[in-house]
């Protein structure tokens, strides 16, 4: 079996060869370390990109098979996009930019960490209408800029990992226009402004995956990226998901149904399990990463509640990979029972960090070959 075979056969409770041991990326201070260190060189390390060239030779040389990133796509969010640029250097080294969603933001120089938000262009109707608005609308460019290229990587990649369709955002880029504390305040002061931008931006993820398919992509899985949930929960309501984003979901993942696209993956950081069975109802059936944590996901909950119809990709603590190979024995032997559940293959939470050493990256993705081979 190729990696594509055994992946879709977990993912479907079927029968298969041995897992594959995946991973989602790394910290660009991760590789610069391992350059360092001589174990790369210093062009991978700038030049490694989800699912690339660069990622499948640093796959081979440490023992991953495939990234779970790395999905073709369509030019989904503004288009185009507001210009980047520093409005104020501050004394203290913080500098306030403007990003390409419309985003103000305050990082410090050298400083790796969340960026503070101070505030956004979308500062209400007038401005969803002169600035937004025209920035978000369907077209088939969005779509036929990046056909042939993604034909030409579901090509080459025909047997490296399960094919994947990026089908945008449907309430995390929204966050990114208008920060945690914009997005809350417009849900509670102008709620018909609220879903109208939600209903664009849905329009378009719509649009382009209906382009996608039409335009001959065939693929295995969609894949959604949100990032709306924090260490206690959501930071939308789950009654407000419910309302104004679920049926979203719902008719892009039935309108890939009808192309034979059965699975459906979201990126969501933080504790999502609220919004897991509002997912599941419409369409989005592979929870991704299910993050340890502090609140220590894991997909054995889930799966008890919500039965089979459930898959999982993640939970997989790499928190280990810094500290030493008993660590990582545990850790593998606690993933043993939920593998065993089926229909969910482990991978690192989100990037491996910086702490990770190349030696116990090896001996991780050699252990699991051993033991789940």
């Amino acid at each position: 079996m190729n990696n594509r075979e055994r992946s879709l056969a977990i993912l479907n409770y079927e029968n298969y060869d041995r897992l594959p041991v995946v991973h989602f990326g790394y910290w660009r201070e991760t590789l610069e370390k391992w350059a360092a260190e001589g174990h790369i060189t210093r062009e991978m390390a700038a030049g490694q990109g989800d699912g690339n060239d660069v990622d499948v030779a640093l796959d081979q040389l440490l023992g991953f098979d495939y990234c779970w990133g790395g999905h073709v796509g369509a030019r989904n969010g503004l288009f185009p996009d507001f210009p980047v640029k520093v409005i104020e250097r501050r004394a203290d080294g913080m500098v306030v930019t403007q990003g390409a969603n419309g985003l103000i933001e305050a990082t410090k120089e050298g400083v790796v960490s969340i960026p503070q938000t101070i505030g956004t262009l979308m500062t209400g109707r007038a401005a969803w209408e002169e600035l937004y608005k025209p920035r978000l609308q369907p077209s088939l460019e969005r779509c036929t800029m990046y056909l042939d290229s993604n034909k030409q990587i579901l090509a080459k990649r025909a047997d490296y990992r399960p094919h994947g369709i990026f089908a945008g955002s449907l309430i995390g880029s929204i966050r990114d226009m208008l920060g945690v504390e914009g997005l809350s305040y417009l849900y509670a002061d102008d709620e018909d402004l609220y879903a109208e931008i939600i209903a664009t931006n849905a329009e378009i993820c719509f649009q382009n995956v209906k382009n996608m398919l039409a335009g001959g992509l065939r693929v295995d899985y969609l894949h959604f990226w949100e990032d709306i949930c924090f260490n206690n929960g959501p930071l939308i309501t789950p009654e407000a998901f419910a309302q104004y984003v679920a049926p979203h979901y719902k008719r892009i993942t039935d309108l890939a149904a009808t192309h034979g696209v059965k699975f459906t993956s979201v990126d969501c950081d933080g504790c999502i399990d609220k919004l897991v069975p509002l997912w599941l109802r419409n369409g989005a059936n592979i929870m991704f990463p299910i993050e340890v944590g502090t609140w220590a996901a894991s997909i054995a909950p889930w799966r008890a509640q919500y039965g089979r119809d459930l898959r999982g990709v993640g939970g997989m603590n790499k928190n280990v990979l810094g500290r030493d190979r008993a660590a990582i024995d545990a850790e593998i032997e606690r993933l043993k029972p939920l593998v065993a559940l089926g229909g969910y293959i482990p991978c690192p939470d989100h990037r491996i960090p910086p702490e990770a050493t190349w030696d116990n990256t090896r001996y991780y993705c050699d252990q699991m070959r051993k033991i789940f081979g």
